[in-house]
């Protein structure tokens, strides 16, 4: 068998495209999740005692972390390690400072209009914990919400078996000036953020990844609180030429296929790439300590695309419409103005996604599932709210209100043309 399902032409690669797997939430997953929704916004911290202790194996009596403990972590982190965390804070707060993000007021003729640019109050932040403390997540979500102006930052995330929150986690939370730290994680932790408990304050709006459980009580909590996505499995595309280093196509690819449920897809017009990238990825699996999860990946959702030429190539990108556009061609600037569909693009063998996971600046929360072909990556306006501001004269209101009134009347809403035509009437 095969190692990657290896797709030719076209057609066949569009059609490949259409119908790939997708992480679809099945009626089991979202009927418990409801329940344990429900019993949260009933029972507040005792519901979240009790789910935490039949799904996670870990009896908590308080559940927000003490604040001491949080300070204390800057001493017991590796030195190494918090550089690191340090350095990326910092990028990220860089990068994203250069997001335009303010409103305006203009004036014309006697009438102000403008936009009022104004900070979520208190936002909350899933770090998923499971097989590792991804402390990275949180960095890409909390700071850009600092940066928006955001004061108030509840950070949930699942403890371990001790009851305890990974020193990493605890760090960055303190870094970027969280309020609280919860150690509560699943559907339970996401419907405490949605309706408030005891140790846990409600949020306005709940920001990053987790398991199927976790965007299945996102979207269940939706409208109650703001959501800013929905991620499923990560997903990495790779468009290589044939001076790509199939070490490096190899090395992108595993890069994300260790994640569980990934889904790794090369796009490529040779067929020394395509052999040598798949002898090398064979290569790789040999040694790497994730092996069991990025063979998984790669046999059970892994394609190669192979496709004519580089148009054709993004003509595939852009239906696939990926988490991750990895460009390792010759000049990928050339083909950047083709992209249309993607949460982020890497551009050259320098520019890997595994660096954008964690220093790089962007967020590497992303649209997946193809939900790139009309969502945004997290950035600062995930955190705002925009509201529309007007001031008319008499004079403006003179000039556009019987077109108002036109309109008002042809939708059958007499109260609003009488609204208007009581400011157009003559006054003595």
């Amino acid at each position: 068998m095969a190692l990657m399902r290896i797709v030719r032409g076209l057609e066949a690669a569009l059609d490949a495209v259409r119908h790939r797997a997708q992480d679809l939430l099945d009626e089991p997953t979202e009927r418990s999740v409801r329940e344990i929704v429900d019993a949260v916004r009933r029972g507040g911290d005792d519901a979240l005692r009790v789910a935490t202790e039949r799904l996670d194996g870990v009896r908590l009596d308080a559940l927000r972390v003490p604040r001491d403990e949080i300070e204390a972590a800057s001493d017991a982190i590796e030195p190494e390690l918090r550089g690191a965390i340090d350095l990326a804070i910092e990028r990220i707060e860089r990068y994203y400072r250069r997001q335009p993000a303010g409103g305006f007021l203009d004036t014309d003729d006697g009438a102000v209009l403008g936009q009022l640019v104004r900070p979520i109050e208190r936002v909350g932040v899933y770090v998923p914990g499971g097989t590792a403390p991804l402390f990275s997540s949180l960095l890409m979500s909390a700071v850009p919400a600092r940066v928006a102006g955001v004061e108030r930052i509840v950070v949930v995330t699942p403890p371990r078996k001790d009851g305890s929150v990974p020193v990493e986690i605890l760090y960055a939370a303190a870094q970027v000036g969280a309020e609280h730290v919860v150690r509560v994680g699943g559907a339970q932790a996401v419907a405490a953020l949605a309706y408030g408990t005891e140790s846990v304050p409600r949020v306005d709006k709940i920001v990053g990844p987790g398991n199927r459980y976790v965007v299945a009580a996102k979207r269940l909590v939706f409208g109650t609180v703001g959501i800013e996505s929905l991620p499923g499995p990560t997903e990495t595309l790779v468009v290589a030429d044939e001076r790509a280093d199939p070490e490096h196509v190899a090395a992108d690819l595993l890069a994300q296929a260790e994640h569980l449920g990934a889904q790794p897809v090369l796009v490529a017009w040779s067929d020394e790439v395509v052999r040598r990238t798949l002898d090398a990825v064979e290569a790789a699996l040999r040694t790497l300590p994730t092996a069991e999860a990025a063979r998984e990946s790669i046999e059970e959702r892994g394609m190669v695309l192979q496709v004519a030429d580089e148009t054709e190539a993004m003509r595939v990108a852009n239906a696939y419409a990926p988490e991750h556009l990895c460009l390792l061609v010759d000049d990928p600037w050339r083909l950047l103005p083709g992209v249309r569909n993607a949460g982020g693009v890497f551009l050259g063998a320098h520019s890997m996604e595994a660096l954008g996971d964690y220093v790089a600046g962007p967020s590497h929360v992303m649209p997946t599932s193809a939900t790139a072909r009309f969502a945004s990556f997290v950035n600062v306006r995930d955190f705002q709210k925009v509201i529309p501001v007007l001031s008319l004269s008499p004079g403006v209101v003179q000039e556009i209100g019987p077109a108002a009134v036109t309109m008002a009347r042809s939708e059958g809403l007499e109260a609003h043309a009488r609204a208007v035509l009581s400011r157009l009437k003559p006054r003595d």
